[in-house]
């Protein structure tokens, strides 16, 4: 082992000079200059590494210790793969950023066909697209014969990368110099030089990778920045106006459903590259794997989710927190694509079952925008199938509505995800429902239109009328209005339940949720006096799906 690198391990042990906010050195007052910053870099742009191994060495640890955050799942499974998709996420290194991706543990021993086979497989198309890689090694267990037949994979596969060896889990050996270096020497015998010791679960060696990684990256960058520079300025003008059209905020699609209805399938439908690992195993997908595309000049965020299941007290290990992972993306997305598969629904004589009917009903009660999506429509092809491809159609949608009649127009989408029939129907109706769940309507609109259908509602007491005297909306994402009601009497159940109707057929709002809230005025100040007011009734509830709007109150939900 070189000098250099246990200057670096002596370094790493003895001083904490990578803090959670980024890099600094403890013996000099004044950082090396940069050569470039990374943060104005677009992510696009950015170079991609990849974290490579065989199983159970801490890849994922490595991936949320590099992105700040804990999105991988992390579990010790001697004998099982969490990982099995590419996860993607942008790191921060001191003042590098990159593209880091969570690759699944490679075995040489897999057999053809199998789902270690198709994750090897699936590595080596996304490794040739990569700028770096890390060949991630236990310290802990020693040079292990499967670490040998990585490397031998990757001078297969990968030969014109140069792997960075990192030898993760080292924090015991930091105690002993004597005991790094051993370990260092042997992992040493790979054949990639002199292996960087980190601890991933607890930051310690961070600094070696930094100083591995910082001229790889920042070579990558100017080589880029060059090539690209003549490009940069003769379309200057596009880019600005590209940057005014991506000031909205990017749509969160999630896709969810029970296991094998096909949501990975769907997934590399819409993006049209095979992005995830899809197979005829249920529960193939464990990763809620997130990416962005654009869509017609639209960014989207899509999230492919595991399957969803009912969590009970036998379910632990990685299961466990795949279903924690699939209701934590529900509650971030905006629009929520719940996929059915038909051949099922035939069979059982009904559109969805328990787990679906949980998912629809917490979309609604959450405030997102909810779709449909009828997978697998291609098995009810063919002359015997005729009769059940015509019920299909007609079914889902009436049970659909009676199991949610508080959210009337949910829109239902019948496609082929295999063959790749729908793509752009799905794509444009979730545009559709993410548009009308941002409605905002003006109040002065409103107020007309208050007058026009409170003329035509029937009131069985018309001295008992409530009196709203204006009408206006508080917030977007979902739509919410409020009624300012004059007297003691206020809009009963039936009433919000007339307004919120006439708010979809005359705003065109149907297929997502609408919550209406009332407050009340006093008489003495009902001509527009009153500084303020108070609500009333049972509707006294605080919202729970918007946090910037924590200080309204909820409504009776539609």
């Amino acid at each position: 082992m070189s000098n250099y690198n246990l200057f670096l391990l002596w370094c790493t042990r003895h001083t904490r000079i990578f803090s959670n906010r980024g890099f600094c050195t403890s013996s000099s007052k004044n950082p090396p200059p940069k050569l470039l910053d990374f943060t104005k870099i677009e992510i696009s742009r950015l170079p991609t590494v990849i974290i490579l191994g065989r199983p159970n060495v801490g890849k994922s640890a490595l991936f949320n210790r590099l992105i700040r955050r804990r999105e991988a799942l992390v579990y010790n499974t001697p004998n099982d793969h969490v990982t099995r998709d590419i996860r993607e996420g942008v790191a921060k290194l001191g003042h590098l950023r990159f593209r880091v991706l969570d690759s699944a543990g490679l075995e040489a021993e897999a057999t053809s066909g199998s789902i270690l086979h198709r994750t090897a497989s699936f590595t080596a198309n996304v490794l040739s697209n990569s700028h770096s890689l890390l060949f991630l090694t236990d310290g802990r267990a020693g040079l292990h014969p499967l670490d040998q037949e990585v490397g031998k994979w990757l001078r297969r596969n990968a030969p014109q990368i140069k792997p960075i060896l990192v030898m993760n889990k080292s924090e015991s050996l930091f105690d002993s110099d004597d005991s790094l270096a051993s370990a260092a020497n042997e992992m040493s015998r790979l054949g990639f030089g002199d292996p960087i010791a980190i601890s991933a679960e607890t930051g310690l060696g961070m600094h070696g990778l930094f100083l591995s990684l910082k001229p790889v990256l920042e070579d990558y960058m100017l080589r880029f920045l060059n090539d690209e520079s003549a490009q940069e300025n003769s379309c200057g003008d596009e880019t600005s106006s590209a940057e005014v059209d991506e000031s909205k905020l990017p749509l969160q699609l999630a896709i969810v459903g029970r296991p094998n209805v096909g949501k990975s399938t769907l997934l590399n439908t819409l993006l049209q590259e095979e992005r995830v690992l899809v197979g005829p195993e249920a529960g193939l997908t464990r990763d809620a794997i997130r990416t962005q595309f654009e869509f017609q000049g639209r960014t989207i965020y899509l999230v492919d989710t595991a399957g969803w299941l009912q969590r009970t007290k036998l379910e632990k290990g990685a299961s466990s927190l795949s279903i924690m992972q699939s209701r934590k993306s529900l509650l971030r997305a905006h629009i929520i694509a719940l996929v059915l598969d038909a051949d099922e629904i035939v069979n059982a004589k009904r559109s969805m079952k328990h787990a679906e009917v949980v998912i629809a009903r917490r979309a609604v009660e959450e405030g997102r925008g909810l779709v449909v999506i009828v997978n697998k429509m291609d098995l009810l092809r063919g002359k015997n199938k005729s009769s059940s491809y015509e019920q299909i159609l007609e079914a889902v949608q009436h049970e659909i509505q009676t199991i949610i009649p508080q959210v009337t127009g949910i829109p239902v989408v019948f496609i082929s995800a295999l063959e790749g029939r729908g793509r752009t129907t799905v794509l444009h109706q979730v545009i559709d429902t993410y548009e009308k769940w941002c409605t905002r309507l003006s109040t002065a609109r409103l107020n007309r239109w208050l007058k026009k259908v409170m003329s035509r509602h029937s009131w069985k007491d018309q001295a008992a009328q409530p009196k709203i005297k204006y009408f206006t909306q508080v917030k977007a994402r979902p739509p919410t209005f409020v009624a300012f009601v004059s007297g003691k009497t206020k809009l009963s159940d039936t009433d919000i339940r007339f307004l919120t109707k006439s708010l979809k057929d005359d705003f065109d709002l149907g297929g997502i949720p609408i919550r209406i809230m009332q407050r009340a005025i006093a008489k003495k100040d009902a001509g527009g006096s009153s500084k303020s007011s108070h609500p009333i009734g049972r509707v006294t509830e605080r919202v729970k799906s918007d946090k910037r709007d924590r200080g309204d109150l909820v409504e009776s939900k539609a």
